[in-house]
């Protein structure tokens, strides 16, 4: 089993720790009208429209 020889320097930790970024969710136009972006397979909480359907009433 690999176990460290030497403790790592707070350096060396942050720069590794550096290259973890969150990625943004890709996001598509919404079909209606107004082509708000929203994350793609949800309804769209603008409108209320899945794949072209109504799914969610909105006031």
């Amino acid at each position: 089993m690999a176990v460290p020889k030497r403790k790592m320097s707070r350096s060396n930790t942050r720069h590794r720790r550096a290259q973890w970024k969150a990625a943004l969710p890709p996001l598509t136009p919404c079909p209606c009208p107004r082509k708000e972006m929203v994350v793609p397979h949800r309804a769209c909480s603008h409108c209320g429209l899945y794949k072209g359907r109504q799914v969610v009433e909105q006031p």
